[in-house]
């Protein structure tokens, strides 16, 4: 619930909505609005994703999910239930104020695990956004503290969200490719932050597959 409530302040701020806009759109009361935002009333999971499709989330979900425990081997599938749907376990990376990589990746099961329906073509991983220079004012939006998921085996081609990084420094940057009059570019959603020139020096390590926020 906290994480939510700071998803939608942050988006509200992002799109300048006031919560007496937010009600207008949802057909409620400011008040009801503000009851939610101050956790003096949970909303349910319905208006949850009600809200956030009106801010421009809706390509994220919250779910309540129940799963029963288990051990498995790193990027296996579990065996699934009738119920179930498969499910594989990537590594997180811990970069520090940016998203510090390795040039050697991390062996599977060592450090910290997160669960993932995708089945990765490579040693695909995890790691959490910082900043807000993929936060858009509208449409497809990475805003910070969301985790999206990287495949290294797909292949980078224009119009994909992707993590790249230069040779001369080791922190890595969440982009989107863009080709412009025949030239690579590196060109954040948020229009206040420059696009960057692909250069021989940059390297793409690898493509989002998913963007997910986790509560």
């Amino acid at each position: 619930m906290d994480r939510w409530i700071a998803l939608v302040k942050a988006s509200m701020k992002d799109r300048k909505v006031t919560q007496d806009q937010l009600a207008s759109r949802l057909g409620m009361s400011q008040g009801g609005v503000g009851h939610w935002l101050n956790k003096r009333r949970v909303p349910s999971l319905a208006d949850m994703n009600r809200v956030m499709a009106e801010l421009g989330l809706d390509y994220l979900e919250v779910a309540l999910v129940v799963r029963e425990k288990t051990v498995a081997p790193v990027a296996q599938a579990l065996k699934p239930t009738p119920h179930d749907n498969p499910s594989y376990r990537y590594p997180v990376s811990e970069g520090k104020g940016g998203y510090l990589l390795q040039e050697e990746p991390r062996p599977y099961g060592a450090g910290r695990l997160q669960i993932s329906d995708y089945h990765a073509r490579g040693k695909a991983f995890w790691m959490r956004v910082t900043g807000n220079a993929m936060t858009a004012p509208s449409g497809l939006s990475i805003t910070e503290g969301m985790m999206v998921q990287v495949d290294p085996a797909i292949k980078p081609e224009p119009g994909k969200l992707v993590v790249a990084q230069w040779a001369f420094n080791p922190q890595s940057v969440l982009r989107k490719l863009v080709k412009q009059s025949g030239q690579l570019y590196l060109v954040p959603l948020n229009p206040t932050y420059p696009k960057m020139l692909f250069t021989e020096e940059c390297r793409i390590v690898g493509v989002v597959v998913q963007a997910v926020t986790r509560f």
